[in-house]
């Protein structure tokens, strides 16, 4: 089996991480955020970790400067996937929220692209980042409205698509 990298997506409290948490059980997995690096930088400033809306603008708009002013978080990006290349993982999960820098990743990458939806997870608009969440195409939609169980499942079957 080869190595795949993923670009991974979906509203806050879809199931992204536990969905890769459920791949990982089967495939030796990295995941990944492009916004890991951003989150350092606001701790420093004063951001405690917590998500409500005014965070999640909050790092949206720091990642955004951030991206503008150097690169860093695509840059950040870029370093994961060399690692992961030298690594004994077979599969990489990019978070990437904003449908401009997904499409970077894929051509830059070759990567998959992964939407993980959620009934109740509901949209957030309270920043760009969040909204523009399902202004994509992806290459597999992975709906999370059951069980973990079945999306344990659903993580398997994903997996055997890759092996």
């Amino acid at each position: 089996m080869g190595k795949h990298i993923f670009v991974i997506n979906g509203t806050g409290r879809a199931g992204k991480d536990t969905f890769v948490k459920f791949v990982s059980g089967y495939v030796p997995s990295v995941n990944f955020s492009s916004v890991d690096e951003v989150k350092k930088i606001a701790a420093v400033i004063g951001w405690t970790g917590t998500k409500t809306e005014k965070d999640r603008k909050f790092l949206s708009d720091l990642k955004q400067l951030a991206a503008d002013y150097c690169d860093m978080p695509f840059k950040s990006m870029e370093r994961k996937v060399e690692e992961f290349y030298k690594d004994s993982n077979k599969f990489l999960f990019l978070h990437i929220r904003e449908p401009q820098e997904i499409e970077r990743a894929v051509h830059k990458f070759n990567a998959k692209t992964v939407l993980i939806t959620r009934k109740t997870a509901g949209i957030i608009s309270s920043n760009q980042s969040d909204r523009d969440v399902f202004c994509y195409m992806y290459d597999f939609t992975i709906e999370n409205n059951g069980t973990l169980e079945e999306l344990n499942k659903k993580a398997r079957e994903f997996t055997k698509l890759f092996l």
